[in-house]
């Protein structure tokens, strides 16, 4: 036995001597090319969704197409019959499965809920940004903050409260400011303008405080623009192996020094506001300041720390994704003025009700209950959303082994990311026209249809559904409303509109557009 042990190793020790006689290191890795390019032809032959490389997965991909990635991952997604397979690098986490199967994904966000959480990928990305906040957290820490949140926005105070506030805002700052536009003949970036409008909006409902974002100089915002970078820079850890960027932040070089400083201007903002009201109301006492969402949710209950990681998430939620929204509804307002013309008439329909017998059209303001007649233009927003939704995707991770509706099987710590803006434009949950803006296939017999909440994801599903959708539709409402009314958003020629790559669906290069005022009734 001990000679057969010595025969074998000796003729192990020959084969490789041979080898490193007779191979040279270029035959390796030309074997190595050689191999490389022929699973890659095997995969692309073999699978209908994104490619998958060899050892890198899907980043060469999402590189190569990063202009256009949304489209990208649309088109693969309508290839494979809605679900395909993801994975990054051979060294990353990053791996599972992308869907826009509503069944799938109803199964996800709603029917076994408990088992799908934000997971170690999102939070490592996130975390350094948003904290703890309601954005990144699972189990009973973002439980309570959902009822922490929802005992304010569900409330008589939250409705009439935020109604009032938009109505000031847009009245007394926006359309003035889009007057001196008008008198000036100037052009500008209506993506900016929008998100001016929200910030201030979501700063007086949350901190009760007015930032001045819409006033008539445009000033820099240090904390709104560096919000927007440390989302983008952090959104960008997406597309990078994880080694890679940890290592960056370790040293504090390249994106994750600019991230850092960000972050800081961000947390330094907010926790200065928390840390003022926190000790203002200690001196007038809890119950004497209920004006704000923050002096509501301020308690015991809550560090400041934790107030600071809320107010951020609700940032995030309440100022970006609107904003966003309105932007590419008037892009689309301009692509489809036949719509335009629609909403007009239905404005001037429900105006024309109203006790005075004319009346100047800078002055109407408009009320709740008209906003609710106000039927095709919701349907339009909604139509805006289920192309361009403002935030285009999303992710949960797979706490144990599963298989969805579908017959996907997960494994755990499995990836399942639910893309918006593929779903919008899958013929198999839209139909063959899902790439057409048609506001009408929201309306039938003169009312709005209720889409399944897992077919239109724009406002999030089952538990962790958008506690603030009904403030964002009367929000965007009010705001087209009041802008078509007075005045015609002319597009300026010669731009390229795209999306931008971060967690909301920005504008890449905004979206320059001169007002002309309208024509009184």
């Amino acid at each position: 036995m001990k000679n057969k042990e010595v025969i074998s190793i000796s003729i192990i020790e020959h084969y490789w001597s041979v080898m490193a006689t007779n191979v040279r290191f270029s035959d390796v890795v030309l074997a190595l090319v050689v191999l490389f390019i022929v699973r890659a032809i095997n995969q692309r032959l073999t699978s209908k969704g994104p490619m998958l490389w060899p050892l890198l997965g899907i980043i060469p991909s999402a590189l190569l197409n990063i202009n256009d990635i949304y489209n990208y991952f649309a088109e693969a997604l309508n290839r494979c019959g809605g679900t395909c397979t993801i994975r990054a690098t051979c060294m990353d986490r990053f791996r599972g499965i992308m869907t826009v199967d509503p069944s799938s994904i109803e199964y996800v966000l709603k029917t076994n809920f408990d088992k799908f959480q934000k997971g170690e990928v999102y939070k490592d990305i996130f975390t350094d940004l948003f904290g703890n906040g309601s954005f990144v957290v699972d189990g009973e820490a973002w439980k309570e903050q959902r009822l922490a949140l929802t005992s304010v926005m569900h409330t008589s105070w939250f409705l009439e409260s935020t109604h009032g506030v938009i109505q000031d805002l847009v009245h007394q700052k926006l359309l003035s400011l889009i007057d001196e536009f008008v008198k000036l003949e100037k052009v500008i970036d209506v993506q900016d303008l929008l998100l001016r409008f929200t910030f201030d909006n979501i700063c007086i409902s949350t901190f009760g405080i007015n930032p001045g974002c819409l006033s008539i100089e445009l000033p820099d915002v240090p904390f709104a623009e560096a919000f927007e970078k440390a989302t983008e820079i952090s959104y960008h850890r997406l597309f990078i192996p994880t080694f890679i960027w940890k290592t960056l932040r370790f040293f504090g070089v390249g994106p994750e020094k600019k991230l850092k400083e960000a972050i800081r201007i961000v947390h330094t903002f907010v926790r200065e506001i928390v840390t003022n009201r926190r000790i203002k109301l200690r001196k007038s006492g809890y119950e004497n300041d209920r004006s704000d969402i923050l002096s509501r949710l301020m308690s015991d209950r809550f560090s400041d720390e934790m107030l600071k990681d809320l107010c951020l998430s609700f940032i995030l939620a309440g100022r970006d994704t609107t904003s966003v929204g309105l932007a590419w509804f008037f892009w689309l307002m301009h692509e489809h003025p036949h719509v335009e013309r629609l909403i007009l008439s239905e404005i001037k329909e429900i105006i024309s009700h109203r006790k005075c017998d004319r009346e100047n059209i800078y002055e109407i303001v408009f009320t709740k209950d008209e906003l609710k007649k106000m039927v095709y233009l919701e349907a339009a927003v909604s139509e805006t959303l289920r192309l361009y939704p403002s935030v285009p995707h999303d992710a949960k991770e797979a706490k144990e082994d599963d298989i969805l509706p579908n017959g996907a099987a997960v494994k755990k710590k499995d990836l399942i990311i639910y893309s918006m803006y593929a779903l919008g434009r899958n013929e198999l949950v839209w139909g063959k026209d899902c790439r057409e803006f048609k506001p009408e296939r929201w309306i039938k017999n003169g009312r709005l249809v209720a889409e399944s909440q897992f077919k239109f994801l724009v406002f999030n599903g089952g538990p962790r559904l958008c506690a603030g959708k009904q403030f964002s539709y009367i929000q965007m409402k009010m705001v087209a409303a009041s802008i078509l009314l007075r005045y015609s958003v002319k597009v300026v020629g010669g731009q390229t509109v795209v999306p931008k790559v971060t967690p909301t669906l920005y504008m890449k290069n905004g979206l320059s557009v001169k007002f002309k005022p309208r024509p009184g009734l």
